[in-house]
């Protein structure tokens, strides 16, 4: 298949980040076919190379989920780097997870970066006033215990995973990383109740 172009090539190491030569003989394997290439690829195992965490994640689903009757909704992207990926059943699954996860858990930030400094400040001040009296060496380590346990209640990749708390959702993540040989991210999640937050 002398045919393959090299756009062709390009474009499937930017999504595989597999060789050149490697990428090459795929398609010619696949007939110029891109996402039976990049099948081939993944099952040589080729596929995963590199460090996955500092590729681009620029595919993936937005996905909902209604709970309570419709008094509970859930709006959560999650990325991968491959649309390959991003209609795989495993990875399918993980989304619905995760958007069940937040519905139940309620949580409030992706990440530990995303909680806004003056809030951890006044956290902070909260715990301290809460532990008058002792040794400031005491008082820190007591404040920086419990902004610990104050970021595995608020952010979504700390919380304890509701089907099966000996997993962190950062934990789940990761494993769902390894087994689909993508780099994933939780970009960003929305949930709302019903009555909640409408103000004055």
């Amino acid at each position: 298949m002398s045919e393959i172009s090299a756009a062709l090539v390009k474009e499937l190491r930017e999504k595989t980040n597999a060789g050149m030569m490697d990428c090459k003989r795929a398609l010619a394997e696949a007939r110029g076919d891109l996402a039976s290439a990049e099948e081939i690829l993944r099952k040589k195992g080729i596929a995963s190379a590199g460090k996955k965490s500092s590729r681009t994640a620029k595919e993936g689903i937005v996905a909902s989920y209604i709970h309570l009757q419709g008094k509970v909704g859930v709006l959560v992207e999650i990325n991968c780097e491959t649309d390959f990926v991003a209609k795989n059943d495993t990875f399918r699954d993980f989304v619905k997870d995760v958007t069940l996860h937040i519905a139940a858990a309620h949580p409030l930030y992706v990440s530990r970066e995303q909680v806004p400094e003056k809030l951890l400040l006044a956290e902070r001040e909260i715990y301290a006033a809460q532990v008058q009296g002792k040794p400031a060496n005491i008082v820190d380590k007591i404040v920086d215990g419990k902004i610990e346990k104050f970021f595995s209640t608020v952010c979504l990749l700390e919380q304890p995973f509701i089907k099966n708390p000996d997993l962190t959702i950062k934990d789940l993540l990761t494993s769902k990383i390894a087994e689909l040989g993508e780099n994933m991210i939780i970009r960003r999640f929305t949930r709302y109740m019903v009555g909640e937050d409408l103000g004055e």
